[in-house]
């Protein structure tokens, strides 16, 4: 899973562990130039004989002050020249904390000027696995932030400092649209409606057996409702898998009012207390619009309390820019990516949820209806970046 992805960041490691490596030899190298070349106790001396000088000059003014009568004038010291001492403590002290960063603290503070290259491999990486545009943007801006001032050690593998500071750019991201599904089905009103839209074939009616058994295990009654009314053999489809699961499906014949099903499914959802009712429509293009007129009917008529898009992980960016769409039209309310075991660049799982504003509800891992993961940033990421 990601493979692409976690190859084409090897290019940001290296060429952040290029820059820092130069760094460091640079460093190195300059405070090798500004050590003095003579030792402490060597710049010592000076001082330590004008000290005497001065002292004896002022025992010989006193003793010859003492011998004069009347003489109450105080004898001058002789004055040291001004500057010098504290100009060599300055360069000492400049040296020395150097030293200090360099040598026994044994790091390195990493500058902007040190991530142009870097961050431009990650922004191209990023581009390479799908990631759209202005995300891409995002997670350099983030990661720049992360770095710019960062400390790192000399003996830090450069690697994990990459991979640090991207891990927290993309739970940033992530994060920002989280929501918990699970909390929602638990607080809202019975029947709790759900409507499935999407394009043709990406998974949209075996996605919704897989929300059924997912609700299933969590002690939730479901009812099915065979609202693509359109696609022939979508209603047989979803009735397989109601069988399998043991709920209830409410359909009518092929070509029907798919709104009228939907509401007759919610109405023996009510009479029959049921938690839960997964509605499925038929697959539609953005550009369709009678499709898409019939799907804002739809929503007119059903009042539905979740609007779930469901897109392929491996389509990328044409996953994002339908789920940007559909959004614009009937505005959904999170995105169930399947195929996600697929998807070898991970853009599409990125982007989505930026995109459209709106979370990401489930990843697609696998055929069986077990194979639904609820998303979680930490889960994503860790797999991103092959942990």
């Amino acid at each position: 899973m990601f493979n692409k992805f976690k190859e084409k960041l090897s290019g940001f490691k290296e060429a952040l562990a290029s820059k820092l490596q130069e760094k460091t030899a640079s460093a190195t190298a300059e405070q090798v130039e500004e050590k003095p070349s003579m030792s402490e106790s060597q710049a010592i001396e000076p001082a330590k004989v004008d000290k005497a000088r001065a002292e004896k000059a002022k025992a010989v003014n006193n003793k010859v002050g003492n011998n004069k009568v009347g003489n109450n004038t105080e004898p001058k010291a002789e004055s040291k020249p001004a500057g010098k001492p504290a100009e060599k403590a300055k360069g000492k002290l400049s040296f020395l904390e150097k030293a200090k960063s360099l040598v026994f603290e044994q790091e390195i503070v990493i500058d902007e000027k040190d991530l142009t290259d870097p961050l431009w491999a990650l922004e191209m990486a990023l581009l390479e696995s799908d990631v759209a545009l202005p995300v891409a943007e995002e997670i350099v801006k983030n990661v720049k932030e992360e770095l710019t001032g960062a400390k790192k050690k000399l003996t830090a593998n450069t690697g994990d400092v990459a991979e640090d500071a991207l891990r927290s750019a993309l739970l940033k991201m992530l994060s920002k649209n989280a929501f918990d599904f699970d909390e929602f089905i638990s607080k809202a009103q019975r029947p709790v409606k759900i409507l499935f839209v999407g394009v043709n074939g990406t998974g949209k009616t075996t996605s919704i057996a897989k929300v059924t058994k997912y609700l299933q295990d969590h002690g939730y009654s479901v009812v099915l409702a065979a609202g693509d009314t359109f696609r022939a053999g979508a209603i047989e489809q979803l009735e397989v898998h109601a069988n399998a699961l043991g709920v209830k499906i409410v359909k009518h014949k092929t070509g029907g009012d798919p709104a009228a099903v939907i509401f007759d499914a919610i109405e023996y959802a009510k009479a029959h207390k049921r938690d839960v009712v997964l509605a499925d429509t038929a697959g539609r293009l953005h550009t369709n619009i009678n499709l898409m007129d019939q799907m804002k009917k739809i929503v007119r008529v059903t009042k539905p309390d979740m609007l779930i898009f469901v897109d392929e992980a491996i389509a990328g960016n044409d996953a994002v820019e339908r789920a940007r769409l559909f959004n614009e039209s009937v505005a959904i309310n999170g995105t169930i990516l399947t195929k996600t075991d697929a998807d070898a660049k991970g853009g599409s799982a990125i982007s989505i949820a930026y995109i459209t504003g709106k979370p990401v509800l489930f990843l697609g891992v696998g055929q069986t209806y077990g194979d639904l993961v609820k998303f979680e940033p930490e889960w994503l990421v860790d797999r991103l970046l092959g942990q």
